[in-house]
């Protein structure tokens, strides 16, 4: 997911070369057929320019492979779009940011979200998510528009109370734990999760500390089964390729098995505000 451009390219061009040779059809054949220059195949296949849609059907088409036409499509979708580094993205600060996440979640009509640290921000409280924001800005260097940025993330909540989307939370118990601010907004961000799992169209699960390992996983969210968004340490990433897709709903399905919702949900975050009145 971290490959530079070029690399994603020859990814891509290493593919359709596969698809060729599976194929039995020769280079010059391909270009023959599909009205060519005899020399676009190679800068295709070794990364040197990105194909066209059209150049994906041609390939699909004349090599027999057009089950696998979709997956091109979305990988050449990804190249050029799905690695931001922060720096570009908060570039002017943190509230172009949070307004992009308005369209997105607004867009998608079931939203899930895996978290192992922290509280999802569609669920933070405005003191959670200033102490969020205040760090961001001061370890990426960015603009301080705080105050902005904190309100953008707080308009993005009102997508919670939209009746035709639904939404499941999995967090990991640590989250329940991470430090945010001090102990008075800790208990504050805890007292919204207990209220959130009155909401009719969320779904709040907590996968205890104690559960065993299943799989590898990192936070996430899904956006319908049309895109996941990734926040890695130096950049953002937008997965929309469906084979990998389908692996982070599997992960997800994990998730929610070895999570607990209810009552036993409600007994963790008790456990956890406690912490904070001692």
């Amino acid at each position: 997911m971290t490959e530079t451009i070029h690399q994603q390219r020859e990814s891509l061009g290493a593919r359709l070369r596969e698809i060729r040779f599976h194929a039995g059809i020769s280079g010059a054949e391909l270009a023959r057929r599909s009205h060519w220059d005899p020399s676009k195949v190679s800068k295709i296949e070794y990364g040197k320019v990105k194909p066209s849609r059209e150049d994906l059907e041609a390939y699909c088409r004349e090599c027999g492979a057009e089950d696998q036409l979709s997956d091109l499509v979305a990988t050449r979708q990804h190249i050029d779009t799905a690695y931001l580094e922060w720096r570009k993205v908060l570039s002017t600060g943190t509230r172009r940011r949070q307004q992009a996440s308005i369209k997105w979640e607004s867009e998608a009509r079931i939203l899930r979200w895996h978290e192992p640290m922290l509280v999802p921000g569609l669920l933070q409280t405005a003191d959670y998510a200033a102490g969020i924001l205040r760090k961001l800005i001061e370890f990426q260097q960015i603009p301080n528009d705080l105050d902005q940025g904190v309100s953008k993330r707080m308009e993005r909540q009102q997508v919670l109370y939209q009746r035709d989307h639904l939404f499941h939370f999995v967090i990991a118990e640590q989250a329940l734990y991470t430090t945010v601010g001090d102990d008075q907004v800790m208990a504050g961000q805890m007292d919204r999760l207990l209220a959130v799992q009155g909401m009719p169209r969320v779904t709040l699960g907590i996968v205890p500390r104690t559960a065993p390992f299943e799989t590898a996983t990192t936070g996430f969210v899904m956006f319908d089964s049309k895109k996941v968004l990734v926040e890695g340490i130096t950049a953002e990433l937008s997965i929309t390729q469906p084979r990998e897709i389908r692996v982070y709903h599997r992960t997800f399905d994990v998730l929610v098995n070895q999570s607990v919702t209810g009552e036993p949900a409600r007994r963790l975050i008790r456990r956890a505000l406690e912490t904070r009145s001692h």
